[in-house]
């Protein structure tokens, strides 16, 4: 079973989060600064997790993007390079629906040179 990492459980997360939890082979583990919030979405499935997870605790967020197969970064853009060179470092895929900011781009080699994809929004 695939697990799927998604930071952040704001108003927008709401659909991804049902939609991965509808598929029979994904773990979705929702992490949030405000556990209630990641709760809610998960509403006791079986194969959610809700956790408490602030962004500004490095360890943390190591431990959470190591462990797992795909990060989706729902959070303020501005913590997406972060966020994203844990994926870089731990070879994880990482899907974002933020725009491609400059500190985004200047991370677009590391991630060929590691073998991953990290997807922004297209458009």
């Amino acid at each position: 079973m695939k697990k799927v990492l998604i930071l952040g459980a704001g108003l927008v997360a709401r659909p991804l989060v049902r939609y991965l939890l509808d598929q029979p082979d994904f773990r979705v583990e929702v992490a949030s600064r405000t556990v209630s919030k990641a709760e809610k979405l998960i509403e006791g499935h079986p194969r959610g997790v809700a956790k408490e997870l602030n962004l500004k605790s490095e360890e943390a967020l190591k431990n959470e993007v190591a462990g797992a197969d795909l990060v989706i970064s729902m959070v303020p853009y501005a913590f997406h390079p972060k966020v994203a060179e844990l994926c870089i470092a731990y070879k994880k895929n990482m899907v974002t629906t933020s725009y491609v900011s400059d500190a985004m781009k200047k991370l677009d080699g590391d991630a060929r040179k590691a073998g991953i994809i990290i997807l922004n929004e297209l458009g």
